[in-house]
């Protein structure tokens, strides 16, 4: 019988501190998360010394409970795959000197993933990726359009120029007085109106498949201070609604142009931003329409987790990519070259 492929995956970019181990590149053994989300919800948002300081409290505890979850020891692993960028530089720090030091002690190869790739293979987790593929990875600092030929191959196809589509919603969240994460709060409001307010869409140029946030967050932005100087009240929930719908028809159009461009039939959404159930929903619509299979993980695998970097990192110990110990923390590591 073969011998299964056991990677234990360890994810700390931002504020999760996460371990996983998954078997031949996508049957999740365990996956266990420790998020810092309360902590710092009274900061309104990540404080990077703070979260390096929790993943140093909790990466060694997070570890073993994966590997205690899913009935492995350090001597049945075949590697170990962790986020090497992008992500704030000290909390990445962390996991890639566990990671090393699992390496070094036991004599496993050392996989480091982008952040963005795992994001990607999270819907490996679910049903196996069928290339080619075209990828819209929606987070709080990345929406791109991806294009992967095969395993662990990407293609950038767009980008945004400015904010992120999760930027925008947290800031727009913000002046909306909603609490932290915004992005959540947003798309839960917007479930409870119409989008009543015609705020701005951009396109660019006519066959260009980058994005740009920025001036719809500030046409928001600006539409509630004038609202505010006026002495005129609003209801949240239009202004979201309203907001989201606009991100949202961007983000599905450019993605059923990427498609097109590259006669592609299988689309992954990925990131954060893919628990918006306005996006999701959109989407789905829309592949149904246009005869695309589409991707989307559970909610519990659109969030950071490891179990999407143990099952990117195995592509990669497959191929024989591995890390050396000099691989340091690259908190703006580029995805494509």
């Amino acid at each position: 019988m073969k011998k299964s492929t056991i990677v234990l995956g360890i994810e700390t970019s931002c504020d999760e501190t996460a371990a996983a181990v998954i078997a031949d590149g996508h049957r999740m053994l365990s996956n266990v998360i420790s998020s810092q989300m309360d902590v710092h919800r009274r900061f309104g948002g990540v404080v990077p010394e703070v979260a390096s300081r929790r993943h140093v409290e909790r990466i060694t505890d997070i570890i073993q409970e994966a590997l205690d979850q899913a009935d492995v020891t350090l001597d049945d692993l075949s590697a170990v795959a962790v986020t090497q960028g992008p992500g704030l530089v000290g909390a990445l720090l962390i996991g890639v000197s566990a990671a090393k030091a699992l390496s070094f002690s036991r004599g496993l190869p050392l996989v480091g993933v982008h952040h963005i790739a795992g994001h990607i293979y999270a819907a490996h987790l679910v049903k196996p990726l069928k290339f080619p593929l075209v990828a819209l990875v929606v987070s709080g600092g990345h929406t791109e359009l991806i294009y992967m030929p095969e395993h662990n191959r990407f293609e950038r196809l767009g980008r945004t120029r400015d904010d992120a589509a999760g930027e925008a919603f947290d800031k727009v969240a913000r002046v909306l007085g909603l609490p932290y994460p915004g992005g959540p709060e947003i798309d839960r409001l917007a479930q409870k109106a119409s989008p009543v307010i015609d705020y701005p869409r951009a396109w660019l140029e006519p066959d260009s498949l980058d994005f740009s946030f920025s001036g719809l967050k500030s046409a928001v932005i600006n539409d509630l201070h004038n609202r505010k100087q006026r002495g005129e009240s609003w209801e949240p929930a239009e202004i979201a609604a309203s907001f989201q719908a606009s991100v949202v028809e961007v983000l599905v159009e450019k993605a059923m142009r990427a498609v097109k461009k590259t006669g592609v039939s299988h689309l992954v959404l990925a990131g954060g931003v893919s628990a918006n159930q306005g996006l999701r929903q959109a989407l789905t619509a829309r592949c149904e329409q246009e005869g695309i299979e589409i991707y989307i993980p559970p909610l519990q695998l659109c969030t950071d987790n490891a179990a999407m970097i143990a099952a990117a990192g195995t592509y990669k110990y497959l191929e024989g990519r591995f890390s050396g110990f000099d691989m340091n923390a690259e908190p703006n590591m580029p995805l494509v070259e």
